[in-house]
């Protein structure tokens, strides 16, 4: 096993080599490895069963296991996103502005790779194939270092790009993947500055934490999602429960899912029977203040630890609010700055709301599950940013690029 230093030296090799492939060659490749991934489907899922059998043996269960299981769907899915990535626009090479000056200067600002980009992200074995293709048509080369839980199923995955990589002639180190996932290991990659141009860490908030705290690298910080839902005194019910039962229960595990619900006070004695009876039927439990907790029996007292926590599972804080300032000043303290969503038919408080909530993405009357690269028309993304430098919302191909300035002159100098 290489050590991190090596794997350094010899991703800023492979990445001097990415940013000279041609759009072509980079969706070239791409297909290649999508292929490549369907024709070796068999020794995926077999690493895959390993380590969710592992999982399941260690205790672990619920929405971390879905994340974590691949099937044959998923496993197409992946390629169908690297095949995604490989239909996009190439951004690198994009001219973004040229201007003449006055002393004759020609001033360009154009798109350039990134140069090696590191990846720590937990049990989701699709962010191995996503960050692989985006970085690659991106014009970088990536390290990555996944959990332990989804170890096995993450290195055949790599090996099964590397290899196709390899078989067409370029370097292999386009991509490389951390066997060791200790957390000293981990450590040590964040301080690979020199080698690694920009660290992006995709997973829960002590895994986007300890990054953040311990880089020197610069990091882009993916969020962790509570994410919620304030129903207003003027929504349409019907509406309001399908957003509500979407956003909580399609997928609950995912960043982008409802965590804490808000009602307007003057329509909760209708709603909330109504949406904790549809809750319910979900499995989802309910962590409620007084108002929930007298309404409807089964519901569990919050605590104040609720309307911070992100759940990733069956599990919802939910609370009556006096009006749309409420709605928003709760928002604003117990927020991750992730996605937020109004549910309203009046105008004035959809538009305070949209201007007021400073998230990543704010809705007016749909899920929050749309928060996602591919749903915003960008193809696979990398994570949600919810810091406000360089990027923010979904990241797909142009918030993994950075710009460079190209000067044309004709022997100015300066006076």
């Amino acid at each position: 096993m290489r050590d991190l230093i090596e794997m350094g030296i010899m991703a800023k090799e492979a990445s001097v080599e990415t940013a000279k492939l041609s759009t072509p060659q980079k969706n070239k490749l791409l297909l290649n490895a999508a292929q490549a991934l369907l024709d070796n489907m068999d020794t995926v899922l077999l690493a895959n069963k390993e380590d969710v059998d592992n999982a399941i043996a260690g205790g672990i269960k619920g929405a971390f296991i879905d994340r974590l299981t691949l099937d044959k769907s998923r496993i197409e899915g992946m390629a169908g996103g690297l095949r995604q990535v490989a239909s996009l626009p190439d951004p690198i090479g994009e001219v973004l502005s040229m201007n003449t000056m006055d002393n004759g200067l020609i001033i360009g600002k154009k798109r350039v790779p990134m140069g090696v980009i590191g990846i720590i992200f937990e049990a989701r074995p699709n962010v191995t194939a996503d960050a692989f293709g985006l970085c690659l048509k991106a014009g970088s080369a990536t390290i990555l270092r996944g959990g332990k839980e989804a170890l096995k199923t993450n290195m055949a995955i790599v090996e099964i790009f590397r290899n196709s990589i390899k078989s067409q002639g370029y370097s292999e180190d386009i991509v490389q993947i951390l066997e060791d996932t200790s957390r000293e290991t981990a450590k040590q990659m964040m301080q690979l500055k020199g080698y690694i141009d920009v660290l992006i860490p995709r997973g829960g908030s002590g895994l986007i934490q300890s990054v953040v705290n311990n880089s020197t690298i610069p990091v882009i910080e993916t969020g962790t999602g509570n994410c919620h839902v304030f129903v207003d005194k003027s929504a349409k019910l019907d509406d309001a429960i399908n957003i509500v039962i979407n956003a909580k229960t399609q997928r609950p595990g995912v960043c982008n899912a409802c965590e804490s619900l808000f009602v307007h006070e003057s329509i909760a004695d209708t709603f909330i029977p109504m949406v904790s009876k549809a809750l319910m039927a979900k499995n989802v439990e309910i962590r409620g203040d007084k108002n929930f907790v007298e309404k409807v029996d089964g519901v569990v007292p919050a605590t104040e630890e609720d309307w911070g926590t992100e759940y990733e599972d069956y599990i919802i804080s939910a609370r009556v609010v006096k009006n749309v300032d409420e709605a928003i000043e709760l928002i604003r303290r117990y927020s991750t700055h992730h996605s937020e969503c109004i549910v309203t038919e009046d105008y004035t408080n959809a538009q305070k709301f949209l201007n007021e909530v400073d998230s990543a993405c704010v809705y007016v009357n749909a899920s929050t599950r749309f928060t996602d690269g591919e749903q915003f028309g960008f193809g696979a993304e990398i994570g949600i940013s919810t810091q406000k430098l360089h990027a923010r919302g979904p990241m797909g191909l142009k918030e993994l690029t950075t710009t460079k300035y190209i000067i044309y002159g004709s022997g100015q100098i300066r006076e």
